[in-house]
């Protein structure tokens, strides 16, 4: 059932932010995968030791790095990560004993990641010139409306928050 409601919710988020117009802005996937990493530190806060909320910041330290890194560079790498955060709750309990994760939370996450992990991917592949132009296969570096670079996802229309300013 979690893994149903996982990616029912999924749907529900990204269809809504893709209603309001959240996805437009190149922060929301990013600020979205930092919010789904926090939350094996808020359950290690709730219910473990000094050392598991060590061992959660670190991991979640990881996936900021690459909300980060996706941001300001290729929203690809923001695809792998909360894709590769559905994998990490699959095997979270192999890796870090953290008795404040309820027990249906791995497979709800899992869900949740993969699909919206997936949904980003499909708004940058409709929004690719490389995706639309099976000729600009060469392209890699493609200038985006604000004069930006971006290597894979320059094309389509989401704002850097730098930019919107």
């Amino acid at each position: 059932m979690e893994y149903l409601i996982g990616l029912m919710l999924s749907l529900v988020v990204a269809g809504s932010a893709t209603i309001a117009g959240f996805d437009r802005d190149r922060a929301f996937y990013p600020t979205v995968l930092i919010v789904i990493a926090s939350y094996y530190v808020l359950f290690a806060v709730m219910g473990a030791s000094g050392r598991t909320l060590l061992m959660e910041i670190v991991a979640a330290s990881g996936f900021l790095l690459f909300a980060v890194l996706g941001f300001s560079r290729n929203l690809w790498l923001v695809v792998a990560a909360i894709v590769g955060h559905g994998i990490f709750d699959f095997v979270h309990h192999l890796l870090i004993e953290n008795p404040g994760v309820p027990r249906w939370w791995p497979g709800f996450c899992l869900a949740f990641d993969v699909i919206f992990g997936g949904s980003l991917a499909m708004h940058l592949m409709r929004r690719s010139k490389f995706w639309r132009d099976p000729d600009a296969q060469g392209k890699r570096r493609l200038a985006n409306p604000n004069g930006n670079t971006c290597a894979g996802d320059s094309a389509h229309p989401i704002r850097t928050s730098r930019s919107s300013r």
